[in-house]
């Protein structure tokens, strides 16, 4: 298998360590302007098998479909779905200068700075459609009780894409989460319409966190809507 470059390695270290936050976030600052670069190293299939997801729950958006791509970095996942008709996107992140190539992309609406699980989603309850959160939910990065803020601001019998990753160092964080998800999908708060495993999810960046000695990890892709469903009209 191809060796990735160093410099990758260490970026991807850097914010999964579960540094503090204000250093995190001055990470992913300094990080914004290599980001695709290596993500395209990485190989990394997320934003595209969530945009796949969602469009599986809307094979065919209406233009006034307002989705909220949460953690939305560079807007890596906004350019899978707006190749998928998606039209109405909105963007939050935590760090300045991910939002910023967001704002270059010229592919979202609205976009504003929130770091999640400090403070909740600056958009107000039930408006949107779709949510996705993608990449962020993993070690040392947004904690799972970000989920009940998520489902506040999405409409009934809208849908939520999530993903996590596999690999050794996130297997803890993906039991909590899993747990969490089942607790609300347990108390009637949302259904679960997909849980994908997928095995060549991105390059591994260290031998340990490689799966069996393929060089890449797992990850998983997560499609919800939440109750109450619109019942389909009688006639």
């Amino acid at each position: 298998a191809m060796v990735l470059p160093s410099g990758v390695r260490e970026r991807v270290a850097a914010v999964h360590r579960g540094s503090e936050l204000p250093e995190r976030l001055r990470l992913y600052d300094g990080w914004a302007a290599r980001y695709e670069q290596d993500v395209a190293a990485l190989e990394y299939r997320a934003p595209h098998l969530a945009a796949a997801s969602l469009a599986f729950a809307f094979p065919a958006p209406p233009a006034e479909t307002r989705l909220l791509d949460v953690a939305c970095g560079t807007g890596l996942v906004a350019r899978e779905l707006h190749r998928r008709g998606f039209r109405c996107l909105h963007g939050v992140d935590g760090s300045a200068g991910m939002l910023e190539r967001a704002r270059r992309t010229e592919l979202y609406q609205e976009l504003r700075q929130c770091v999640l699980g400090r403070e909740p989603l600056p958009v107000p309850a039930e408006h949107y459609d779709a949510v996705t959160l993608v990449g962020a939910l993993g070690e040392g990065q947004v904690p799972v009780t970000v989920l009940p803020e998520l489902l506040r601001v999405t409409k009934p019998g809208g849908f939520l894409c999530l993903t996590t990753r596999s690999n050794p160092s996130n297997l803890r964080y993906k039991r909590e989460l899993e747990a969490e998800l089942g607790r609300l999908e347990g108390c009637g708060a949302w259904q679960k319409l997909l849980a994908q495993e997928v095995e060549r999810w991105e390059r591994a960046t260290s031998e340990e966190e490689s799966t069996q000695g393929t060089g890449y990890i797992s990850g998983v892709v997560y499609l919800y809507q939440k109750c109450p469903i619109p019942s389909l009209k009688e006639g």
